[in-house]
């Protein structure tokens, strides 16, 4: 299979942010590596907690990985990638908190940012030129009893259930957990978290490029830039 790439909103990598979030999961995808996990969790159980977002590194999802459609290369997304941030503006999304959606656990604003939402919209739609369409495997594996009929749509549409009406910006810090672990999980979160009251503060300065060389193997940064500056 190709590489795929997904646009993210990343924390800087030297902010109080991002190093929070890189270790609640563990992982550093700016550097390509493992890092130390947050002090005091369980050595033994949080890295199975963490397993599956791991793989994608502490970020907000823009426009979901894709792979490149034919006669597509790497370059041309990074060449739309620099004339799309180029014309964006910085987003003041307001403050993050530590929130149970579902059953995993992620950093969220407190309150709903339309501005945010609205980058988020034009990400899905600016590089949708460049996917490639999903694969049949691809497609049952997203087809997940719950959906509705937009979320299906968009999905055949967009190769994504969750976008526009859908989209909610979140920074997830645990994979799917069962109650009695989540709720362990969120409170050491929500701890640690309040520890650090200069992270709690969500500006969305800039973007990146992320990419999964093969199935399986972690996301990496590939390209970032300031938004309202060339790549």
């Amino acid at each position: 299979m190709a590489a795929r790439y997904a646009i993210y909103y990343a924390p800087a990598a030297d902010s109080a942010l991002y190093r929070f979030g890189a270790a609640a999961l563990g992982y550093d995808a700016y550097r390509g590596n493992d890092v130390s996990y947050l002090d005091g969790v369980d050595a033994a159980v949080w890295p199975v907690l963490t397993r599956e977002p791991r793989i994608y590194g502490f970020h907000a999802t823009m426009k979901p990985p894709m792979r490149l459609k034919d006669g597509v290369a790497e370059r041309d997304l990074v060449a739309a990638f620099g004339a799309f941030v180029k014309e964006q503006a910085p987003v003041d999304a307001g403050t993050l908190v530590v929130r149970e959606l579902g059953s995993f656990i992620a950093l969220v604003p407190d309150q709903p940012c339309a501005t945010l939402n609205r980058l988020a919209d034009a990400c899905v739609e600016a590089f949708d030129g460049l996917r490639a369409q999903m694969t049949e495997q691809e497609l049952t594996k997203r087809l997940a009893p719950g959906l509705s009929d937009r979320h299906i749509e968009y999905l055949y549409r967009w190769g994504y259930p969750y976008v526009f009406e859908d989209f909610r910006f979140h920074m997830t810090l645990t994979g799917a957990l069962a109650v009695q672990k989540r709720t362990g999980a969120f409170k050491f979160l929500c701890n640690k978290f309040e520890q650090i009251p200069e992270a709690a503060t969500l500006t969305v300065d800039r973007l990146v490029i992320s990419r999964q060389a093969a199935p399986g193997a972690p996301f990496v940064v590939l390209h970032e830039a300031a938004l309202g500056t060339s790549a």
